[in-house]
């Protein structure tokens, strides 16, 4: 049995794992991002051991069996936030998530300062990323930098917390811009120019290599197996991957969570930061992927959920499916901009709109732009990807998005790629890390990285593929014009 654990931004999630790669019981506990000020996120680190607290605490009352059988267990997780503690390991500032966009000219401080940025990172110096947020916090918050003692990514912080050591792997670490991708190393010249050095940082491990060791203590309180091993485990899209067994060379997803992520996996460091694509280690040893990604997906549809009065966003999908193809071509066009863009555009102050409103557009004619808004801003990230051999043709979908076979369809016309939905789809990032324990263990990637079950296969339909093309036209652009 193992367990995988992925603190994502709205929930932490934990999944049993058999070694029949059957799921025995899955956990969740809600998560809040607080917004103090515009382009702010935040969270409390306590939360996130709060909601660690309940859903074991859920597991242990309801599986008490199963988890005095564990072998294992993976953590996963949100990337980039940075999560910053004194002397103590105390933690003294709320963490600064991923979607935070408050440092902006940080990031162009950094990229005039290491003219080498790209070519170390294979990535652009963007908000989102964890050394920005340093760079901010050294300039406006002076105390908290000169406390800080440690920096640790959201799931290392819960990886401290169970087992007492700080560690992190190549996929997180890919995504603070303090890592040497193509080496999988700490680079000295990124920390320099952060103000920090290899002891601020945690201790490097590989996904699948054991990193630590559950507390005495909490392998008690819970039921657990004492010594109970800890997996590097994976940033979340990564995770996903090895959840879903996309981890050989052109394999990939697509995710619909609160972002949206293009992902495809690749056997070599393969950069273009000029587009903004994110190059990162994968979570197995001596392998890469390259990854799009945009900040408000199915998040853009919660929010247009509550805006235009839908009870939920299924029947936010359901309205938008009732418009005929005629009435979709003369729908507004939707920017899905609402937390800025990183790929391919990498503007923090980038916003969202509705244009196109004529009289007779009801709320239906709204939420099927705000659909298929976010359907383009995923091509235009698609577009980004290096070209694979063979091409690609077939991309998974995961996230909560995933559970809308008409949004599907919808996405397979505009990428005019197939796509399709497996069993258990949705657990992406917890089973990735249940995985990883597997791994960590003694499992081998052939028989643990299996893909699951298809359950549904979305073919694109050439004509709906031509019309979104030209309705995407006109989204590439209306953005040059609100930017």
């Amino acid at each position: 049995m193992y367990l995988g654990i992925d603190l994502g931004t709205s929930e932490l999630k934990a999944l049993l794992l058999s070694e029949q790669h059957e799921v025995i019981a899955t956990a969740r506990a809600p998560l809040t991002v607080q917004r103090p000020q515009a382009l702010w996120s935040e969270q409390d680190p306590a939360a996130w051991w709060q909601a660690l607290e309940a859903v074991m605490d859920q597991l242990q009352r309801e599986q008490p069996q199963a988890l005095a059988r564990l072998r294992g267990i993976g953590l996963s997780g949100q990337m980039h936030g940075a999560t910053l503690l004194d002397e103590h390991d105390s933690v003294l500032r709320p963490a600064i998530l991923w979607n935070d966009g408050r440092s902006g000219a940080q990031c162009q401080q950094l990229t005039r300062d290491v003219p080498d940025l790209a070519a170390i990172t294979g990535n652009l110096a963007m908000p989102g990323f964890t050394a920005p947020k340093l760079l901010w916090v050294r300039e406006h918050e002076p105390e908290v930098f000169a406390h800080t003692r440690r920096v640790l990514l959201p799931k290392d912080w819960l990886r401290l917390m169970l087992t007492g050591e700080a560690v992190s792997e190549m996929s997180d670490a890919a995504g603070t811009l303090w890592l040497d991708v193509g080496q999988r190393d700490w680079s000295d010249v990124m920390l320099a120019a952060t103000g920090l050095a290899r002891h601020h940082m945690p201790r490097l491990v590989e996904g699948s290599e054991v990193s630590a060791y559950v507390m005495p203590e909490l392998c008690e309180r819970w039921g657990l197996p004492d010594p109970l091993p800890v997996a590097g485990g994976a940033g979340d899209n990564a995770a996903s991957a090895v959840g879903m067994g996309l981890v050989r060379p052109g394999q990939g997803f697509v995710s619909l969570g609160t972002s949206g992520v293009v992902f495809v996996s690749g056997a070599a460091f393969e950069p273009n930061p000029a587009q903004a694509l994110h190059a990162f280690c994968h979570a197995l040893p001596g392998r890469w992927h390259v990854m799009s990604v945009m900040l408000s997906a199915a998040s853009a549809v919660t929010w247009a959920t509550k805006m235009l009065g839908f009870d939920n966003e299924a029947a936010l999908m359901t309205a938008a499916a009732t418009l005929s193809a005629d009435e979709q071509q003369g729908a507004p066009v939707f920017l899905p901009y609402l937390s800025g863009e990183r790929s391919p555009h990498n503007n923090p102050l980038a916003s969202g709109a509705w244009t196109g409103l004529r009289a007779p557009h009801g709320r239906e004619h709204l939420a099927y732009a705000v659909a298929e808004g976010v359907g383009f801003g995923l091509l235009d990230g698609l577009r980004t990807i290096p070209a694979t051999e063979p091409p690609l043709t077939t991309l998974s979908l995961v996230g909560g998005g995933s559970r809308s076979a008409w949004w599907a369809q919808l996405l397979a016309d505009t990428f005019g790629l197939t796509l399709q939905v497996h069993q258990d789809s949705e657990s992406g990032g917890a089973m990735g890390a249940a995985r990883l324990a597997w791994l960590a263990t003694g499992g081998d990637v052939e028989t643990v990285c299996t893909t699951p079950p298809v359950l549904h296969r979305f073919t694109p339909d050439a004509a709906r593929h031509a019309a979104l093309q030209a309705r995407h036209a006109r989204f590439v652009a209306l953005y040059p014009e609100m930017a």
